[in-house]
């Protein structure tokens, strides 16, 4: 018969407070606005970092159905939360095109 070895996991978060925070399948496919409202692009993913500890999330700029967007990633922090409004301070639909585009790995 195996031996079950309890294991103690520490929670540092208060999960009253986690309660109120965003879900990733509410933010996923969200506008994207910048300082004046103006809707700058749609966040197409989220991508949590090779180490497991930082979150980023990737924005589609541009394009019409699908078709010509333009895929960015951001640190998670660099957007803000108001207004059930998801902003990216500084950021332009013209500036964002310029940016490097993001490619998913193929594997």
């Amino acid at each position: 018969m195996d031996t079950v070895t309890p294991q103690t996991v520490e929670v540092t978060s208060d999960p009253e407070t986690l309660s109120a925070g965003y879900r990733a399948s509410k933010v996923i496919g969200s506008s994207v606005v910048n300082d004046a409202s103006e809707i700058i692009g749609k966040i197409d993913d989220l991508l949590v970092s090779p180490d497991g500890k930082r979150p980023y999330v990737v924005l589609s700029v541009g394009g019409f159905l699908g078709m010509g967007t333009h895929l960015l990633v951001f640190p998670y922090d660099k957007l803000m939360f108001a207004d059930k409004k998801v902003i990216l301070p500084g950021g332009t639909a013209e500036g964002l095109k310029m940016m490097p585009q993001f490619k998913y790995a193929t594997e």
